[in-house]
């Protein structure tokens, strides 16, 4: 029996198996609508076998977007526009999830097919936010939050959390990882402040804590909150994997499920040793240390690997990225390889017969 096949329960949701789609930014919205491109990029993750689909960094406020043409959900127009999408994943049998985030530092950038850096205000782009005025790399200076505005954030969370309900997702995941502004608030090595959002691990992890409050308080009991978190920043004297365990279990008493665990972002061109499965360490030791769900991501692009860090008990769900890029069908393979059924589209149940 393949356990990567298996469903699993996390508070009122049921997703069918543990074959999960990370978020992937597109780039592709206008004013931070998604699209047909949106619908046709998640949902063929859908069709294809996910048991459940995220949706791109989503951004809770428009300063808050990586690029000018990313997702959000800072209004209702936003949330009216994503409930096709969450309505045809849910009709093919998946669950869906929105990320939420805000870029800080990292935000008002191009595309990544486009001139690297950021994006000046008079070519659209906006002043960037951060905790403190540090940039990142050859970006362009972020200013830095006052306390009152950082105060306001865990309310802008739970505003977009609320739309993202209205409009139909089974989950909310928090964005705290890769150097976007939470984990800019956690790291010592972007966070300078000496008001009681930065010094110590206590103070620099504030704001993770006061945004899962709120968007716990706000999405309810049976709705499950996710995390991206970064377990390492790669570099001397930044965030590690000690830190990780130990805010992963104050996030577990606040209500959050599931730690999606990656690392990096925070520093440009850190000495990274990537190679298959480079991450999964990291959440096997936040699972077995802070005795909270974890995902595993990160070179994921087998199906006996990702069969074994589940049976393993590294993980309790394995997000893909570019392998499901490469086949959006990779949930369909890998069960046909490890045995396991799994449901077809009516549409493409003809091509179940493998022979």
């Amino acid at each position: 029996m393949s356990r990567l096949f298996d469903p699993i329960t996390i508070r009122g949701l049921t997703a069918p198996n543990r074959v999960w789609v990370s978020p992937m930014c597109q780039y592709s919205s206008t004013d931070g609508l998604p699209g047909d491109w949106h619908l046709m990029h998640l949902g063929q993750f859908a069709a294809g076998g996910a048991g459940l689909v995220s949706t791109e960094a989503s951004a809770v406020v428009p300063e808050g977007r990586i690029s000018p043409q990313d997702a959000g959900i800072w209004n209702d127009e936003q949330a009216s526009a994503w409930r096709r999408i969450t309505d045809f994943v849910h009709a093919q049998g998946s669950a869906v999830a929105m990320q939420l985030a805000h870029a800080g530092r990292k935000a008002s950038t191009h595309r990544p097919w486009e001139p690297s850096g950021t994006v000046p205000v008079a070519e659209g782009g906006w002043q960037s936010v951060a905790p403190s005025e540090i940039a990142f790399g050859d970006y362009a200076a972020p200013r830095a939050l006052s306390e009152r505005e950082v105060a306001q954030l865990p309310g802008l969370f739970a505003a977009g959390a609320r739309r993202a309900v209205a409009a139909g997702f089974d989950a909310v995941e928090l964005h705290f990882a890769h150097g976007y502004l939470v984990h800019e608030f956690y790291s010592p090595l972007s966070n300078h402040r000496t008001d009681r959002y930065g010094g110590d691990f206590e103070g620099r992890t504030r704001l993770a804590l006061e945004i899962t409050e709120a968007v716990r308080a706000e999405v309810g009991e049976d709705r499950p909150v996710l995390t991206r978190l970064s377990a390492s920043d790669w570099t001397e004297g930044g965030w590690g994997i000690e830190d990780s365990v130990r805010l992963a279990k104050l996030l577990d008493e606040r209500g959050v499920d599931l730690i999606d665990t990656s690392s990096g972002g925070n520093v440009p061109n850190p000495d990274i040793p990537v190679g298959p499965g480079y991450q999964v360490h990291f959440a096997e030791r936040i699972r077995a240390e802070a005795g909270i769900a974890t995902g595993a991501v990160g070179m994921i692009n087998d199906p006996e690997q990702a069969e074994k860090i589940i049976a393993d008990g590294q993980a309790d769900v394995v997000f893909l990225a570019r392998a499901m890029l490469r086949d959006p069908h990779w949930a369909l393979r890998a069960a046909h390889t490890l045995g396991a059924d799994i449901r077809w589209a009516d549409q493409y149940a003809r091509a179940k017969n493998w022979h």
